[in-house]
């Protein structure tokens, strides 16, 4: 059986050429494959949550594989309906819902995701950055900032409950077009219509894909890419025209009059002209022929930014509408599909506010206009206002009770990693600095927080843990907790250190690089089929726990050898034979394990 790095890589040979996929359904059945999923996919917080079975990672073993595997040669396998909950859904009071597979579901789910992937990828759209590898919200926005000088109308586009409106009949036939196998078509279908438990009531799925399932994602991708090569193929090749505006004939006359005014040595009148000329554009504003359109999609939103009167960006989104309609079954959603004049008005995309500037009076040493034109990208006000909101009541920071009872350590940590999470992904706006009032909101809970756990004042807490920060930016006053190991070096939890310098080469990926070829220490180890407490080889299978401070709330003496074996290695995971796995869940270790 052939490996999964040469598997996948003939697979996206295929994609790249635009040939046919045929007898993908026998992929199923290489073992290579299941293990690739199962180290991907085992790391995920997802991992240890039940679906509408109790199964999960905790007990994975290569038998497990196996069984699935002969499940879908004989054709036996079946989709088990999803676990429906609800999640709170960002800037609305409704809820999103979101679907939980069982373990084995979101195995083979992954199989399919990576044989999926490994062909279309290299057949996506360049204007396409959501649910991709090396590719996220930072790409599509440097993509916007770099090329979409100019811009008069920004249309922000926004599809009406995609992933809950996806036509399944529709998906089927743009897969069926290009992979040739009735047997891994069908295996697809029957997912898309495997139905929800909701309150242990079972729902049908009539239409969309499970938001929370692995192969999710790359499915919609391929359904939202016919959308993709129809703008770039109908739409920007229609609403492009001229590369380059006409002169504008007014300021060549002005610099021509500055000229002759220069060779009779009339140089204030020549000054006064040339600054007159600077007043004035370069090209031809009202040039009846110039149009441009850009266009960029993050999952189910879009952008376009098109140079050009206003009637044609609205016959544009009437296109757009007519479109998505017709051929994809979906909707725009009207109250979020908006037309924005650029140097007036700001687009929200990504969750940042897009427009074009202008300032005449922002010049080069040699005077020229410096940013007129420019695509500027800016943190919305409103974001800042929210991000302080939860550390404030009634207009006042406050301590934080619900962490009351985390260590000092964990509370100066989770705040930085709060703090520095929404920095990085603003660090392409111009205006960063606008996070100085949430430093500064954030630092006072913090130190209230601080305060109210040690029973002192927030002075003292300053005296305890103020110091200053030597980063690579230079100094930054702030606070750290040092906590002193005797074999390692010590903890050290911050606070502070992080500039607000715009940084327009920072990239946050939806999927980092893989490197396929190469096995992940978990994959080793469970093939190499050996108890790691006792030495078995029968039965053996892998223990996940969610996290290595579940380990420290053992409050037991002496804690049990495979608890030592874990927490020795530094892993959530330890693979173990079925007696260990089974002593180890009832709480009944035996006496002769190792501790490795």
């Amino acid at each position: 059986m052939r490996d999964a790095n040469t598997v996948l890589g003939v697979i996206r040979d295929r994609g790249t050429k635009g040939l046919p996929l045929e007898r993908v359904y026998r992929l199923l059945f290489n073992p290579d494959l299941f293990l690739l999923a199962y180290g991907r996919i085992a790391r995920n917080r997802g991992a240890l949550t039940p679906g509408a079975t109790e199964e999960t990672a905790d007990g994975m073993s290569l038998a497990k594989i196996g069984t699935l595997i002969e499940q879908l040669r004989s054709e036996r396998f079946r989709w088990t309906p999803v676990r429906r909950v609800y999640i709170e859904k960002k800037n609305s009071t409704k809820k999103r819902a979101l679907g939980l597979p069982t373990w084995s579901d979101k195995l083979v789910q992954e199989v399919v995701r990576l044989i999926l992937e490994a062909y279309f990828e290299p057949q996506f759209s360049a204007r396409s950055h959501g649910f991709r590898p090396g590719r996220g919200c930072h790409t599509a926005l440097k993509g916007i900032h770099r090329s979409w000088n100019g811009t008069t109308w920004f249309i922000e586009g926004d599809i009406s409950q995609y992933f809950d409106k996806l036509d399944h009949q529709v998906l089927v036939g743009i897969l069926a077009e290009q992979i040739h196998d009735g047997r891994f078509l069908r295996l697809i279908a029957d997912l898309l219509k495997a139905g929800y438990l909701e309150d242990w009531t079972f729902n049908t799925t009539l239409s969309g894909t499970p938001q929370g399932g692995v192969v999710s994602p790359i499915l919609a991708n391929i359904y939202l890419d016919r959308f993709d090569k129809w703008v770039e193929t109908t739409l920007l090749s229609t609403y492009n025209r001229k590369a380059k505006r006409d002169d504008n004939q007014a300021y060549h006359r002005l610099l021509s009059l500055a000229y002759l005014r220069d060779k009779k040595g009339l140089y204030q009148e020549a000054a006064a002209l040339r600054k007159q000329a600077k007043q004035l554009p370069i090209g031809d504003l009202t040039d009846p022929e110039y149009r441009k359109l850009r266009y960029l999609r993050y999952a189910d939103d879009f952008l376009l930014g098109f140079t050009g009167p206003r009637d044609e960006a609205e016959r544009i989104k009437q296109h757009l509408r007519d479109f998505l309609s017709a051929t994809l079954k979906l909707e725009l959603s009207e109250e979020k599909t908006l037309i924005t004049h650029a140097r007036t008005e700001a687009a929200r995309f990504l969750g940042y506010e897009i427009s074009t500037l202008q300032d005449d009076t922002a010049r080069t040493s040699t005077g020229r206009r410096r940013i007129n034109g420019v695509i500027g990208l800016k943190v919305p006000l409103d974001v800042v206002k929210e991000r302080c909101r939860r550390y404030m009541k009634h207009g006042k920071p406050v301590h934080r009770p619900e962490i009351l009872y985390d260590s000092v350590f964990s509370t100066v940590q989770r705040y930085q990693v709060e703090y520095r999470g929404i920095v990085e992904y603003y660090r392409l706006a111009y205006n960063l600095h606008r996070f100085n009032e949430l430093k500064w909101v954030m630092e006072q809970s913090l130190t209230k927080t601080l305060a109210a756990k040690l029973k002192i004042s927030v002075a003292k807490v300053y005296d305890h843990f103020g110091t200053t920060l030597q980063t690579p930016d230079g100094p930054y006053k702030g606070l750290q907790v040092i906590i002193e190991r005797t074999d390692r070096k010590p903890l050290v939890a911050t606070w502070g250190g992080i500039n607000l310098r715009r940084n327009l080469t920072v990239v946050l990926n939806d999927q980092p690089a893989r490197i396929w070829n190469n096995r992940t220490d978990l994959e080793q180890r469970l093939l190499a089929n050996t108890c790691e407490l006792c030495g078995s080889q029968e039965n053996v299978q892998v223990h996940h726990i969610r996290a290595m401070k579940d380990l420290r709330k053992r409050d037991r003496t002496e804690k049990p050898a495979w608890v030592t074996a874990m927490a020795a290695r530094h892993r959530k995971t330890l693979v173990v034979c079925l007696q260990c796995h089974t002593d180890i869940q009832y709480g009944h270790p035996r006496h002769n394990t190792k501790t490795g």
